[in-house]
């Protein structure tokens, strides 16, 4: 599926994405419900856990799939590690999820690491 930016915004609101990565040992797909933010075509989402499977399955295999609502997406997943990528990462994601929490998700927001797919559309 090859969405228009009209449609990625739409997308961009829903509250959840399902990434799926291969299973670095097993080779079979490894698939999590997981806040993310949109930003052009590029998905941002914050691992609390750097050491987390999808995090590790990614490194090895950083060829992903990414289901947004009804659509689904193939994508490059990658470490944020240039510092204004990561600024925006987290600001992105904590202005989205932020408002409607219960708690305060600021230290979350500064200790997460910050992963990026990178979305193969045309």
């Amino acid at each position: 599926m090859h969405p228009s930016s009209h449609d990625l915004n739409a997308l961009a609101r829903l509250d959840f994405c399902y990434l799926t990565t291969s299973g670095r040992v097993s080779g079979k797909p490894h698939t999590i419900e997981i806040w993310f933010a949109l930003h052009d075509h590029t998905v941002y989402m914050l691992a609390g856990n750097h050491a987390s499977d999808w995090v590790k399955n990614a490194r090895r295999t950083p060829t992903v799939s990414l289901a947004i609502g009804s659509a689904t997406f193939v994508g490059t997943a990658r470490i944020v590690d240039q510092e204004a990528e990561d600024a925006l990462a987290r600001r992105l994601i904590l202005a989205k999820y932020q408002p409607g929490y219960g708690e305060d998700l600021s230290d979350w927001g500064r200790t997460a690491l910050p992963v990026a797919v990178d979305l193969h559309v045309s």
